[in-house]
């Protein structure tokens, strides 16, 4: 089946933030930008649009795709120098603070790091047993057991 333009046109649209968002919580080599990943995510969205079955809703399957591309990407450039975590302009926010938080989290291993990301972007269980494959309740011990870990390493 093709995939239709003006459906991938508007699925970007409605969810253009989320794939920015997960292209920028990755650590790339130097070479890539946040834009680069953005645009890498979105020819693997166009090229999976048409075997997308409408299981699971587009928000799962976006950010499912996204990780994906970017766990590839990751692994494709761990040899290369790394870009400094990005910037956070939020006034809540300190930058060492935000940057250190990002270090631990990409430091942690998949699922555990897809699972922490998931539910920072404010998906449920269900949604992160559906990304990741795992059962909810899996999904619910691995989050509860990486938030406390990642609090503990961030504390000390």
């Amino acid at each position: 089946m093709e995939p239709d333009e003006k459906l991938f046109r508007d699925i970007i649209h409605r969810h253009r933030d989320l794939i920015w968002s997960v292209c920028s919580s990755y650590r790339l080599s130097a070479a890539w930008t946040t834009e680069d990943a953005f645009h890498e995510v979105l020819c693997d969205l166009w090229r999976g649009l048409g075997d997308f079955d409408r299981r699971s809703s587009e928000r799962t399957w976006i950010f499912r795709v996204a990780t994906n591309t970017m766990v590839s990407l990751t692994r494709k450039t761990s040899n290369r120098p790394t870009a400094p975590p990005p910037e956070r302009h939020d006034p809540g926010y300190r930058d060492d603070d935000y940057r250190d938080l990002v270090e631990l989290i990409e430091a942690t291993a998949d699922p555990d790091r897809t699972i922490v990301k998931a539910h920072a972007q404010g998906f449920s269980y269900a949604e992160i047993a559906k990304i990741t494959g795992l059962s909810v309740a899996a999904v619910s011990m691995r989050l509860t057991r990486a938030l406390r870990k990642l609090r503990k390493q961030y504390i000390q």
